[in-house]
């Protein structure tokens, strides 16, 4: 098959052919670019709808400037051999407004994305805010510990004997009657007094303090209300640093910088207030168990805080103009922390060895030891709580091994303990058969090593050369056992005398102040007799107030004459024979009764130091020995 020669005419057919193809894709483009009823109302505007609908190609091709170029005015028809170049400048002008749409569709979709990241970011900054704010600094570590402990909360052993057997009300209080009438008595004034409370230990101090205080709360002359504190604490723990750092009692500043206050006030650099335990206190009662314990400095601060009946605070960064700093700070910079209560001190030092300062503050309010009956009481009552039956001996027995109301019960709570066991092992037990035998308490005994409390026991027969003096040690009196012999010196003129080493150098000083009055009133001169005396025990004397115990001790052996063992006696023998006044009268009286003394002599000068309500025993005042001779002698 032969080819056919192309001529002009077909070439013009093709030419006409290609812009009519390429004049419809630019429309098509056209019209996905700006969409087909945008294309149609943008033709519309330019007045062109009826070119671009045209069939005649050039009014197309015409149409199609004008919609490009957005201009209504171009109005030359393009010849048909201008289609090219026309054509290709309104692809060109086309491709740009493709690129230009393409780049702000890829700007528009990052623009897009970048919101969405942010918008998701913001999202999860506010969910994060609101489980904060929901569940605060815990997480699943420190719930787990939170429910750790709460499961331990409400696993409890029972409740201590101790706690039991504490006394609940006042009138529990055994022995102290006195005592806990002066400490009501200064709690309930309209003008409450500060208060030192001496005694030994285990005799109820801490509890009638608390009691007190329950008590003063339903009177109406007294200043504490309804819901006054009752602030315990141990003057023995109480640390603070001088650069009060810390104080827990009196309180403290927190400085941004080296201890760290509180996040939100870190952060602006505010000083934040500890309040200590004296605010705590404020309108109630400070109880300081151990006082005489506490650091002499802090102590001294604890004073002032008493006058002023407030505490001050002062922090190198604190700036009262500062707008960040909360109102209640700056009331207490400026003001300070009320610190307006009553302090009770107890302790069971003596009084001379407190601060003066400190006693001069305060009322001073004495408990007594225990005697035997009052621990049989204690006992009893204790008994009667546990809900159990006991031997008749029981109490006695324990009366005779402490003076402590908290170790009476303590050893009656062990007793029982025991008794259970046994019980137990046995397979014995019945409701209501629980006793507890003498044998229980002296195993209980025998376990914690404990000796009797009072290891003489006076009576009999009167005897020769032994006489029994009143010593004291802390809050507790006690007998002291003398005894004397005497011989005839191997050479006159040449005796000798003996006396305890470790008996003090004021006891012997007393030997020789009895030596002088004994050659006074008989004649007599020790120097003829090799004399030998002993203080039972080797126990030191405390200053000179057995001189009159010595000096009957010694005329006794001399002229071999026997004293009563029923009495005791105290007090210094001057050289004229004058019996001089010395310390601790009650607590030798109470020693005396304990012991099973009947007569006990002292002072003539400290008789107004004799309690008024004494029993059981006798005391007598006496001014000179020649008045123990006509009375402790028994053959008077």
């Amino acid at each position: 098959m032969g080819k056919r020669k192309i001529n002009d005419q077909d070439i013009g057919l093709t030419f006409e052919a290609n812009s009519e193809q390429r004049t419809s894709a630019l429309y098509t483009l056209l019209g996905e670019l700006w969409g087909v009823d945008q294309l149609v109302l943008k033709a519309s505007k330019l007045e062109t709808l009826q070119e671009m609908r045209s069939e005649d190609l050039s009014l197309r091709i015409l149409a199609l400037m004008r919609l490009i170029e957005g201009d209504p005015t171009i109005d030359t028809v393009p010849l048909e051999e201008e289609y090219a170049d026309v054509l290709d400048e309104l692809e060109d002008a086309i491709a740009n407004e493709l690129a230009h749409k393409g780049l702000e569709d890829k700007l528009e979709q990052k623009i897009a994305q970048r919101m969405q990241e942010r918008h998701d970011e913001f999202v999860n900054e506010v969910k994060m805010q609101i489980l904060k704010e929901r569940s605060g600094p815990e997480n699943a570590q420190t719930l787990k510990k939170l429910a750790v402990l709460e499961k331990k909360s409400h696993s409890q052993l029972a409740r201590s004997a101790m706690e039991i057997l504490r006394p609940n009300k006042l009138e529990d209080i055994v022995g102290q009657e006195s005592a806990v009438q002066a400490l009501i008595s200064k709690i309930t004034s309209p003008f409450p007094q500060h208060i030192i409370v001496y005694g030994p230990p285990g005799v109820g101090k801490t509890t009638a303090a608390r009691l007190a205080l329950e008590r003063a709360r339903k009177y109406d002359e007294t200043p504490f209300g309804a819901g006054a504190p009752f602030i315990e604490v141990d003057g023995t723990t109480l640390r603070w640093d001088p650069r009060d750092v810390t104080n827990p009692l009196l309180g403290s500043v927190h400085d941004p910088i080296y201890q760290g206050a509180k996040r939100d006030l870190a952060d602006t650099g505010i000083p934040e207030p500890k309040l200590g335990l004296v605010t705590d206190a404020h309108g109630g009662i400070l109880f300081i168990d151990e006082i005489g314990e506490m650091d002499p400095l802090l102590l001294n601060k604890l004073l002032k805080v008493l006058e002023d009946k407030k505490v001050e605070y002062d922090s190198s960064y604190y700036d009262p103009d500062d707008e960040n700093v909360p109102q209640y700070i700056k009331k207490i910079f400026a003001e300070g922390a009320p610190a307006d209560f009553i302090l009770i001190g107890a302790t069971t030092r003596s009084p001379q060895n407190l601060s003066p300062a400190l006693r001069s503050r305060c009322a001073e309010v004495f408990f007594e030891p225990l005697t035997p009956i009052d621990i049989r009481i204690i006992v009893v009552n204790a008994a009667e709580k546990l809900g159990v039956e006991m031997d008749a001996a029981v109490p006695e027995i324990i009366g005779e091994y402490t003076i402590e109301g908290r170790k009476a019960n303590s050893l009656l709570a062990d007793a029982y303990g025991l008794c259970l066991y046994e019980l137990q092992q046995t397979k014995t037990k019945e409701k209501g058969k629980v006793k507890i035998e003498s044998g229980h308490i002296y195993q209980v005994i025998q376990n914690a090593r404990l000796t009797p409390y009072v290891n003489i026991k006076v009576g009999g027969a009167p005897e020769t050369g032994r006489v029994f003096g009143l010593g004291v040690h802390g809050y507790v009196g006690s007998v002291l056992e003398i005894e004397s012999v005497a011989f005839g010196a191997a050479k006159p003129g040449k005796g000798q005398v003996r006396f305890n080493e470790t008996a003090g150098s004021m006891a012997k000083d007393s030997v020789f102040n009895a030596a002088s009055v004994i050659r006074k009133l008989t004649g007599k001169t020790i120097s003829d007799y090799d004399i030998h005396i002993n203080v039972i025990g080797g126990g030191n004397i405390d200053g000179p107030s057995a001189g009159a115990a010595i000096f009957l001790a010694m005329l006794s052996a001399i002229e071999e004459r026997p004293i009563l063992q029923d009495v005791a006696l105290t007090g210094e023998l001057s050289i004229q024979g004058m019996i001089k006044p010395v310390g601790g009268i009650v607590e030798k009286i109470y020693g005396a009764k304990q012991a099973g003394i009947r007569t006990v002599y002292v002072p003539d000068k400290n008789k107004t130091d004799i309690p008024a309500n004494v029993k059981g025993i006798t005391v007598v005042p006496i001014k000179h020995v020649s008045e123990l001779i006509d009375k402790v002698f028994a053959d008077k």
